[in-house]
């Protein structure tokens, strides 16, 4: 008897919606290590893409790296460790119905950063800073954001955020997107100050983390 690939689809399709069934009782619970292996893919891809990288011209101070650091710090602690349910930071404001909807958004900010920080090459720096023969970025994403990095990774988060569905990470949520709005300011500032009367044009026609209408 033979099998056409439409039955092989088949059965998958079948194998996947018993899967999905069986485990809908906690959603949550299923697809929060598929989050966390999605954030783990975008470490290792920064952490492999920071060996190429220019040499650093100017950078921001210890003092004002950790003006940031430690509240983005804070937040993954929140998001991330499931011990920080304490009292009301574990009370749920999403059902586990919506999961699905929460690590599609972790997959799309995830993939949006990652392009994002494709597209600078050895332009890119984690810290605030400027590099040797720094250019300013305007294709790609960034023809239309300024921080698209920060934009994918707030998409990202907010469907972790939805995922996990307890009010610790809508806390986690608004301390993140301080920290990057923090963080993406004093990056404006070195910019201005590099590129000048060019960053100005730039930032009239792009939105900080949304194309601008």
């Amino acid at each position: 008897m033979s099998i056409s690939w439409m039955d092989v689809l088949a059965g998958a399709l079948k194998f996947l919606v018993r899967m999905f069934w069986y485990r809908s009782s906690v959603p949550s619970e299923f697809f929060f290590p598929i989050a966390c292996d999605i954030w783990t893919v975008l470490c290792l891809y920064w952490m492999l893409s920071a060996l190429r990288t220019e040499p650093v011209r100017s950078r921001e101070s210890l003092g004002q790296w950790l003006g940031y650091v430690l509240p983005l710090a804070l937040g993954v602690t929140l998001l991330f460790n499931p011990r920080a349910h304490y009292s009301w930071l574990g009370r749920r404001f999403a059902p586990d119905t919506i999961a699905v909807a929460g690590i599609v958004l972790t997959a799309a900010g995830v993939a949006l950063a990652m392009w994002a920080r494709l597209v600078p090459g050895e332009n890119w720096s984690a810290a605030v800073s400027i590099r040797k023969n720094q250019e300013l970025i305007r294709v790609g994403p960034y023809c239309i954001m300024r921080h698209p990095i920060y934009t994918g990774m707030l998409l990202g988060l907010l469907g972790t955020a939805v995922l996990v569905g307890e009010v610790r990470s809508l806390l986690a949520l608004f301390i993140l997107g301080l920290g990057s709005y923090l963080k993406a300011r004093k990056e404006e500032v070195f910019r201005l100050r590099e590129f000048g009367a060019g960053f100005e044009v730039h930032a009239k026609h792009t939105g900080m983390f949304l194309p601008r209408v």
